[in-house]
């Protein structure tokens, strides 16, 4: 399954990271308690409505995101590959249709660099995303940095 996971060609992928200000342990919590997660997922102004976060090799994650104006964005992943406290892998069953890896590395104490994946089945379903997503991932680290400074104060 990890062959599944992490073998793309460069033109199907789109990849963000950071390096964040928390221990490894932190923004591995931050990415798998979902009461946590809830709290920075999405872009700015998203909210999100869990349904079922079953943390497990194989369990749902099933979520609604709702947009700062309007809409309502149902989300269907399951988790493909979980290696605490070092990646989370996931494959969304909605549209648009792609797999996640999310990487964790400690690169100094207290400092973690994220390595975020989103692995497409062709140049042209990446495509139809690369105009926007970088930036929209940009704004979820943001997010990201509030939640883990409030658990690291």
């Amino acid at each position: 399954m990890e062959t599944e996971i992490l073998s793309t060609l460069p033109d199907c992928e789109i990849v963000s990271s950071r390096i964040v200000n928390a221990p490894i342990d932190k923004v591995f919590s931050a990415w798998s308690d979902p009461n946590l997660l809830k709290n920075w997922w999405g872009p700015k102004g998203f909210t999100n409505t869990f349904h079922e976060f079953d943390f497990r090799v194989g369990g749902k994650w099933i979520f609604t995101m709702h947009g700062p104006e309007k809409g309502n964005y149902p989300n269907e992943c399951e988790f493909i590959k979980i290696d605490q406290p070092n990646l989370i892998a996931w494959k969304r069953h909605s549209q648009p249709l792609f797999r996640v890896v999310a990487s964790f590395e400690e690169v100094a104490v207290g400092q973690t660099k994220i390595i975020f994946k989103m692995l497409f089945d062709s140049p042209e379903e990446r495509n139809k995303l690369i105009k926007f997503v970088p930036e929209k991932n940009e704004e979820n680290f943001d997010k990201l940095e509030v939640v883990l400074a409030e658990m690291t104060s």
